[in-house]
């Protein structure tokens, strides 16, 4: 029977695969995404482009200068991706991505906790937002009292999170 309310919902193994950065220097990228986030190369297209991944994946991120050789990023006020969301999967790997920050000197814009997780936020070599975070379980996620998820947005606690693994 159709939904009333709207048209059906999408199915829920529906994930999102992968994103693809123009960048304007390709190793600088890399340099940041590979040398310190801790991704790996599985592809590269000479200068012009590169594939990431974690795990083996044949790439959770595509890196490319096709339209941005040299290029500076988007002007304040204009449409665009705000950030790129990489998901870890315990809370300890995020630690492990706060200690890489902290080591290359890279500044955090902000540290959040939403209730159903932990983020950190900063923006990559060509000023592309990145979001670092882990989910809790889904048991764990604040409800009001009809049950309803009730995010939040409080300080992350920084040296609570570095205890982590």
């Amino acid at each position: 029977m159709p939904n009333k309310a709207g048209p059906k919902p999408i199915d829920a193994g529906v994930r999102i695969g992968h994103v693809h950065l123009k960048v304007a220097d390709l190793q600088r990228a890399l340099d940041f995404y590979v040398g310190v986030l801790g991704f790996e190369l599985v592809q590269r297209y000479g200068t012009q482009a590169a594939f990431i991944s974690a795990g083996g994946y044949h790439h959770h991120i595509g890196l490319n200068t096709w339209e941005s050789l040299g290029g500076s990023p988007p002007p304040r006020g204009s449409t665009g991706l705000f950030h790129t969301a990489i998901l870890y999967p315990t809370r300890a790997s995020l630690a492990d991505a706060l200690r890489r920050l902290i080591k290359a000197k890279i500044p955090l814009d902000g540290a959040s906790d939403h209730g159903v997780s932990e983020a950190l936020y900063l923006h990559d070599p060509d000023q592309n937002g990145v979001e670092l975070y882990w989910d809790r379980p889904q048991e764990k996620w604040p409800r009001d009292a009809k049950g309803d998820l009730a995010m939040i947005t409080e300080r992350l606690d920084l040296d609570d999170l570095l205890q982590a693994g």
